[in-house]
C-alpha cells in the first residue's frame, strides 16, 4: 500500500460524521484511505463509496465488501451513486488540498522545492497543465487568476513579469517560474508568496473550486436528513465556500426566507467556530497547521 500522508483532524472528523450500523458513507478524497479505513472500522455493517481522481490512489484500495472505489472528480458525486444504485447516503467527508503524497511526488510539479516540470494535475489525464496556463494566459487572466485564486497582493506586477519571461522562453519548469518572477516575491516572506503563486495554478488546473460547488450541492440532493457533512479545508477561499453553503445553501451566504420568516436551508452548522488539529497532532503532522473542520447536519 502507498502511504500518502496522515490524515488531518482525523477522529475529529469520523466523530463528526455520527456514523451509524448499517449506514452509507462517502469519502470524496480517498488518497492513502486513511479516513476511509477508519470510516470502515466504525460503521459496522453499511457501506462506504470512496472518490479519488488520482491514479495513483488506486494501490491503496481496501480489499473489504463495504468498501466502493469510484475513480473520478468528486464533483460527479450523484452520478457515481447513481451507477452504484445509491439513491441516499448518511455522511459524507471531503479533506480537502492536496496530500503530501503530491508533494513528495516531485516530478508531479505541487512543490517548488527543487527544480520540477510545472504539471499540478490532480488526474494526469486532465486537459491543462500549469505550464500551459503560464504560457498561454493573458496579462489580464493571469491578473485575475493570481488576484482571485491566490490573493496576491501584486498580481498584476507578477503577471507582467511572467509574460515578459515568455517572451523569450517558455516557462516550463518551477526553476524557470521562479527566475521569471524573482523581482517579484517580497524578501522575508519567499515561502509564502510562492505558495500563492502555485495555490493560485493548482486551483485553476483543477478547476477546485468549481468542483468543490458542484459537489456541495450534489451533497444536499443525496443527503438523508440527519446526516452529515463533514469538511477540511486548508485556506481561505475552500472555507468561506464551505461555510456559506452550510449557513445558507448558497455560496454567498445569503439567507433566504420562507413564507413565515423562517432560514431556508438545508444544513444547520453544528460548530459555528471550526475545528482546528491539536498542538499534539500539530508536532505530529505539519499539514494540519492550516486545517480547519466545518460540519453541517442534514435538515
Amino acid at each position: 500500500m502507498t502511504t500518502y500522508h496522515t490524515p488531518v483532524l482525523l477522529n475529529e472528523s469520523i466523530e463528526g460524521l455520527n456514523i451509524k450500523p448499517g449506514g452509507i458513507y462517502v469519502d470524496v478524497t480517498f488518497g492513502g484511505g486513511g479516513h476511509s479505513r477508519e470510516i470502515l472500522n466504525r460503521m459496522g455493517e453499511g457501506k462506504l463509496v470512496s472518490f479519488d481522481q488520482d491514479p495513483d490512489a488506486m494501490e491503496n484500495q481496501i480489499d473489504d465488501p463495504r468498501f466502493i472505489f469510484c475513480r473520478g472528480n468528486f464533483r460527479f458525486l450523484k452520478n457515481f451513486l447513481k451507477f452504484n444504485n445509491i439513491a441516499k447516503i448518511d455522511g459524507l467527508l471531503a479533506d480537502l488540498g492536496v496530500s503530501s503524497h503530491h508533494f513528495d511526488t516531485v516530478e508531479r510539479g505541487f512543490t517548488f522545492q527543487g527544480n520540477s516540470p510545472l504539471d499540478m494535475r490532480m488526474n494526469p489525464s486532465a486537459n491543462i497543465t500549469a505550464s500551459e496556463i503560464l504560457n498561454q494566459y493573458t496579462d489580464i487572466q493571469l491578473r485575475s487568476l493570481f488576484r482571485e485564486y491566490g490573493e496576491v497582493d501584486n498580481a498584476h506586477k507578477l503577471a507582467y513579469a511572467i509574460v515578459a519571461y515568455r517572451a523569450q522562453t517558455k516557462i516550463q519548469t518551477s526553476e524557470q517560474l521562479i527566475e521569471a518572477i524573482k523581482y517579484c516575491i517580497p524578501r522575508g516572506a519567499e515561502n509564502k508568496y510562492l505558495a500563492k503563486v502555485y495555490q493560485a495554478l493548482r486551483i485553476e488546473v483543477n478547476r477546485e473550486l468549481e468542483s468543490l460547488k458542484m459537489m456541495l450541492l450534489h451533497c444536499s440532493e443525496v443527503m438523508d436528513p440527519g446526516g452529515r457533512l463533514v469538511v477540511i479545508t486548508y485556506h481561505s477561499l475552500e472555507d468561506r465556500l464551505v461555510k456559506n453553503f452550510i449557513k445558507s445553501g448558497n455560496f454567498e451566504g445569503k439567507i433566504e426566507k420562507d413564507f413565515f420568516g423562517n432560514p431556508i436551508a438545508p444544513f444547520k452548522a453544528l460548530n459555528n467556530k471550526v475545528i482546528t488539529a491539536s498542538e499534539e497532532e500539530l508536532v505530529a503532522n505539519t499539514r494540519s497547521r492550516s486545517a480547519k473542520l466545518r460540519i453541517g447536519e442534514k435538515q
